[in-house]
């Protein structure tokens, strides 16, 4: 059993030419890794397959930002997010994710498909403040809260969570 490691000020740097590919199946189990993934991870293979993806979740991520990708992808939708990973050795990693459900055939979801890059660094200094204030406000007010401040910002500034983070990732 592989045990959740404590979060640490380390941060390690995504290679711009990775792309660290998982999959998943529908409760959210790790069935595929790629080796960029798992060397940034600091997880090996045997580590990583059958366990729940949410074994790279870092603590500094708000709740709201996965109900907004488990929303979307079980409408078979693609959301691209930012997101802080947990490493083994307790460090971190900050990605750009792509997430979409992969289907069968006859179009019923069998599982979950994330690719994830670099994420720019212009973006990740407007995305820290944002996901320590939703992360503050879950905690005092819990998810709804959070959730409400994060589409209040969005209709401020006029779109969605998906063009928001794909606008910052062009900076």
């Amino acid at each position: 059993m592989t045990i959740k490691p404590t979060p640490t000020n380390k941060e390690h740097e995504v290679r711009s030419d990775f792309f660290l590919v998982s999959k998943t199946d529908l409760k959210g189990r790790i069935t595929y890794c790629n080796p960029p993934f798992m060397q940034i991870a600091g997880f090996s293979e045997k580590d990583l397959l059958t366990k729940p993806h949410n074994i790279v979740r870092h603590p500094d991520m708000p709740r709201v930002i996965f109900k907004l990708l488990w929303d979307k992808i079980q409408k078979k939708q693609e959301v691209f997010a930012y997101v802080k990973n947990l490493s083994s050795d307790g460090g971190f990693y900050w990605v750009y994710a792509n997430v979409t459900a992969s289907l069968d055939e006859s179009g019923n979801i069998v599982g979950y498909y994330s690719v994830r890059r670099k994420a720019n660094h212009k973006a990740i200094e407007i995305i820290k403040p944002l996901y320590e204030k939703l992360l503050s406000l879950e905690r005092s007010g819990g998810m709804e809260t959070s959730e409400r401040f994060l589409n209040q910002t969005l209709q401020e500034k006029g779109v969605s969570y998906d063009e928001f983070a794909n606008n910052l990732q062009r900076l």
